[in-house]
């Protein structure tokens, strides 16, 4: 995509008006839509949010975030990042000042969790990015983030069971899991 193609997608994106309802992400110059999300995953991001202690973190849902190395503006499902850091107004943050984005998986967020939102992710050197995946009951937190555009990564995977805590160092806590979820009659797959 051109340079020029990518601005007018992006204008395009801003200007869309979406239905009530409708979740609308720009990810690498697509523009893709999606159903509102389940009563487990709401259940899952209000569990994690109620975690993340308010004195220290912002803990913000429904907030685009800016990848300015990528034609992205992602909506993560949960985004944290230090008190008084970031702009106090506006409808993107930039992805420099987040310490780390929360997807929840649904059934029809497999691949772009697990794939696109993992590259731009780390394209864009958010530190930690926390998958929870109640498809197949487990979080996997990914840290270290090099690389740019489309082969960007984590050098860090650790892959933790529902159940057990996960570790989020950077945020000072132990993620208790053992409330969340699971998608009932879901097909199981095979990612991280």
């Amino acid at each position: 995509m051109t340079a020029v193609d990518e601005r007018r997608m992006t204008e395009l994106f801003e200007n869309l008006e979406v239905p009530e309802g409708i979740k609308m992400e720009l990810l690498r110059g697509e523009i893709v839509m999606m159903a509102g999300p389940d009563l487990v995953h709401n259940e899952i991001v209000e569990a994690v949010q109620d975690q993340i202690p308010r004195n220290c973190w912002r803990r913000l849902q429904t907030q685009d975030i800016a990848i300015l190395s990528e034609s992205s503006e992602p909506q993560p499902d949960l985004a944290v990042l230090q008190r008084g850091v970031g702009p106090d107004s506006g409808r993107l943050l930039p992805s420099e000042v987040v310490t780390m984005l929360v997807e929840v998986v649904s059934k029809n967020s497999v691949d772009r969790d697990y794939g696109i939102k993992r590259s731009i992710y780390a394209a864009g050197k958010v530190p930690a990015y926390l998958i929870i995946d109640p498809i197949v009951a487990h979080c996997v937190l990914l840290t270290e983030p090099v690389g740019g555009g489309d082969e960007a990564d984590y050098t860090v995977q650790r892959i933790t069971k529902f159940g057990d805590p996960v570790p989020l160092e950077l945020l000072g806590i132990e993620l208790d899991s053992s409330e969340f979820g699971i998608l009932p009659n879901v097909r199981p797959h095979r990612r991280p």
